[in-house]
């Protein structure tokens, strides 16, 4: 007999209102959006002006959600490797699947067999539809966390803090369903501890960003503040901020911690961005997807222009791309090989062939 996952009947005891708690041993690794604008801007301003390669323009990638549209991204990345047009990233952002994606997009071009394999290999592998069941989620709870820690080891904490101390950033967003907030994760800082510890925060916190409601059980990550312990409960980043370059509260406002000649956006979507007009079956499982899907697209959409916003008030230059309409019809939580090959494989030959950005959103 098969042994169950038991979600914990305990009462948990999440951080009150206006109380910061940070995971034991790592502080200022967190940062809740509802801080005031002074500490959005220290947070997000520790990008040294000299770039990597010489320059002193600053390069950022932000990476979306998507679910299995996830394998676009992963392609993309490595066509743009091969065409010898991939940017060092000064500044990597991730929600969701792109949580996953960009500690790989982060550290560079000798991960790319890896993220090929996470994606054409191991996701279908730990998340087909023969995983799927009836109860508290549709996945077990044990199955997203084991295809991360597969990919993100010791190895990968060790590059990510390498690259960190090089003065580049990896930042991750998750929601807080308790305190209803967009956290973002230093999560650079977090490998720079080393060790076990940090091992775990940092999967914990890729495993929190990819966990949609209903689709996985969402993550407990444990906080402290003074003596005082917390646990808190964090689901997919994309319920609050599907894509991000700053946090909303910095949106409307100019970027001069910044002090940089100028500043390439290039937002990745890992799903389509235009309808795909069908009829949907009655039943609970179809209408969960379809409705997920529309949802999906139209607050992708939304954080794009507001992406758009953000870089036409500073004068950035925006370069956009998603997943092609080719890809409509087709569920984004559909986890199956063939299908996320080809997604891969359309995403390489894209980059490879200098068309995969766009200048507009």
């Amino acid at each position: 007999m098969a042994l169950k996952t038991a979600w914990p009947r305990r009462r948990r005891n999440p951080p009150p209102a206006g109380v910061a708690a940070q995971p034991p041993g790592f502080t200022g690794v967190r940062l809740a959006v509802e801080d005031d604008i002074e500490g959005l801007t220290s947070f997000f301003s520790a990008t040294p002006p000299q770039q990597a390669d010489g320059t002193e323009r600053l390069r950022i990638l932000a990476l979306s959600g998507g679910g299995a549209g996830g394998a676009y991204g992963a392609g993309a990345l490595a066509g743009l490797t091969r065409a010898g047009a991939r940017p060092v990233f000064d500044m990597v952002t991730g929600v969701s699947t792109g949580a996953l994606i960009a500690p790989f997009a982060f550290v560079g071009p000798d991960w790319d067999d890896r993220l090929a394999d996470a994606y054409t290999g191991g996701a279908p592998e730990f998340l087909d539809l023969t995983s799927y069941r009836r109860g508290q989620a549709l996945y077990p709870s044990d199955r997203l966390a084991a295809l991360v820690r597969r990919y993100i080891d010791a190895d990968m904490l060790a590059a990510v803090a390498q690259t960190h101390a090089a003065g580049r950033r990896l930042f991750v967003a998750t929601a807080n369903l308790d305190a209803q907030t967009t956290s973002i994760w230093n999560m650079g800082a977090i490998a720079s501890h080393g060790g076990d510890a940090a091992l775990t925060l940092f999967t914990d916190v890729l495993v929190a960003s990819a966990s949609l409601p209903g689709v996985f059980r969402p993550k407990i990550i444990a906080t402290a503040a003074g003596e005082e312990t917390y646990d808190e409960m964090h689901v997919d980043g994309g319920a609050i901020s599907p894509l991000f370059v700053v946090p909303e509260p910095m949106i409307l406002r100019r970027a001069q911690h910044w002090n940089v000649a100028g500043v390439e956006v290039y937002a990745l979507v890992n799903t389509t961005l235009h309808p795909y007009p069908k009829t949907t079956p009655v039943g609970a499982l179809p209408v969960l997807v379809r409705s997920f899907e529309l949802m999906l697209r139209s607050s992708y959409r939304g954080a794009l222009r507001a992406v758009a916003a953000f870089c036409e008030i500073n004068g950035f230059e925006l370069r956009t791309a998603s997943v092609p309409s080719d890809f409509g019809g087709m569920s984004m939580l559909r986890f199956d090989r063939t299908l996320m090959t080809r997604m891969y494989d359309k995403g390489l030959a894209m980059a490879e062939a200098g068309e995969l950005w766009s200048a507009a959103p």
